[in-house]
């Protein structure tokens, strides 16, 4: 006859082990993943503490908190344990620290390069699994004064309608563009319809006096500029 695996409440752990006393005495910092999510979850299964099940979920996805963030309500539910207000929980705390990356990024006073653009916009659209078209709206010091999705898209294409995007120039006074979109299949070569929008939206925003600094495409780990490969 198997033995049965017995498990522990958190609370009934020697404290040095309990991921919530850890975190308060001893700072955030010296707690693992699977900690921090086990805190999140509150409790396991009838098989396993918390931990264990963070950590079985986080082997699942390679130890990668990325991966872990694009796991869908229904993928976090079928682990044993895993119910919808705990994968709810782990969905949105993962979405406040992708959040808190933009965030971070946006406080970057100016643009000085594709990689600044990269590193602004990556955490917002770099992990969809759908395509999304934005727009970087500088100043004349290149410091960002305004982004905004302009279209959101099937993972084959988005619309761009130019005259938003001059609109909106006008409204915040940007002298400079930059166009930013995603490719969820990874790929960093610009499509002809890439190429044309560009070149549509350059002509287009020329007889405003503001030009189009760069267009970036964004994959989650990568990215490809416009500017940087002299197509601008």
């Amino acid at each position: 006859m198997k033995e049965k695996t017995m498990s522990f409440p958190i609370k009934d752990w020697n404290q040095d082990d309990q991921p919530r006393e850890k975190l308060l005495y001893k700072g955030r910092s010296m707690l693992s993943d699977s900690e921090l999510i086990a805190i999140l979850i509150g409790s396991g299964n009838r098989d396993e503490s918390a931990v264990a099940l963070s950590k079985r979920i986080l082997n699942s996805v390679d130890n990668n908190l990325s991966a872990l963030g694009k796991l869908s309500i229904k993928q976090l539910m079928l682990f044993k344990g895993i119910g919808e207000a705990k994968a709810i929980t782990i969905a949105a705390a993962l979405e406040l620290g992708r959040r808190r990356r933009g965030e971070d990024a946006l406080r970057q006073k100016k643009i000085i390069s594709s990689c600044s653009v990269y590193e602004l916009m990556q955490p917002i659209i770099g992990e969809l699994d759908h395509e999304e078209f934005w727009i970087v709206y500088l100043n004349n010091s290149n410091k960002v004064i305004h982004k905004s999705q302009l279209s959101k898209g099937g993972i084959t294409g988005t619309l761009v309608d130019v005259r938003l995007v001059l609109k909106n120039a006008l409204e915040v006074s940007a002298t400079g563009l930059i166009l930013v979109h995603n490719h969820p299949s990874g790929a960093l070569k610009p499509s002809e319809a890439d190429k044309k929008i560009t070149k549509k939206l350059e002509v287009a925003a020329i007889s405003l006096d503001i030009k189009v600094l760069d267009h970036v495409i964004i994959t989650e780990k990568a990215y490809f500029s416009f500017a940087d490969e002299a197509l601008l």
